[in-house]
């Protein structure tokens, strides 16, 4: 499983997600659950990054099941985000599909309202967990993914002040993608 991420990581999609499944599989085969929430997630955030949102919310609605059964939470707020996430970017594919203007992609205001609500509902949730479980590293990423939604929304200014929170409790770090782009965020709500 681990050498099929890093495949994936190297833009080895194809070949790192089957590799992936077929480590998840071997798991499966021997009744262990623990730490597959983790799995079930990257190998979603992998189908999300193929366009496979159908796939990848079903990795998303299993890890969800583990984790009720097993009360092994310490992923949960990244399941939440990663829900919504795909949960959008479904909705942008099925627009695209009914011929609507490609503008949709970068524009949630053009989609129905009951996928911008679930979104912001699961990135909301998801920075909640976060906080309770004191995972700022989820919490910033979760916190990342409703700016950048509600700055789309044109809610620039409660995108900033919420991002700025959770950015300006960090002291160190700063070379990490998650802060880069929470700093970029940052950045282009106070230009625009």
């Amino acid at each position: 499983f681990n050498q099929g991420w890093a495949r994936v990581q190297q833009d080895q999609r194809e070949e790192g997600m089957i590799q992936m499944q077929d480590g998840l599989a071997a798991e499966r085969a021997t009744g262990a659950e623990l730490g597959r929430p983790h799995r079930l997630a990257a190998l979603a955030e992998v189908a999300g990054k193929r366009g496979q949102t159908v796939e990848g919310l079903a990795f998303v609605a299993e890890a969800f099941e583990i984790l009720q059964r097993n009360e092994e939470r310490w992923w949960e707020a990244e399941l939440y985000r990663l829900k919504g996430e795909l949960t959008l970017q479904q909705a942008n594919q099925k627009a695209k599909i009914k011929g609507q203007k490609s503008k949709m992609e970068t524009d949630p205001r053009s989609l129905p309202p009951n996928p911008q609500m679930e979104t912001e509902e699961c990135f909301l949730k998801a920075i909640d967990v976060a906080g309770k479980q004191q995972a700022k590293s989820l919490e910033l990423r979760a916190t990342v993914s409703l700016a950048r939604l509600w700055q789309q929304q044109g809610k620039r200014s409660e995108a900033h002040d919420l991002l700025s929170e959770i950015y300006n409790w960090f002291t160190e770090g700063f070379d990490t993608k998650d802060l880069q782009e929470a700093k970029a965020l940052l950045d282009e709500s106070m230009i625009g």
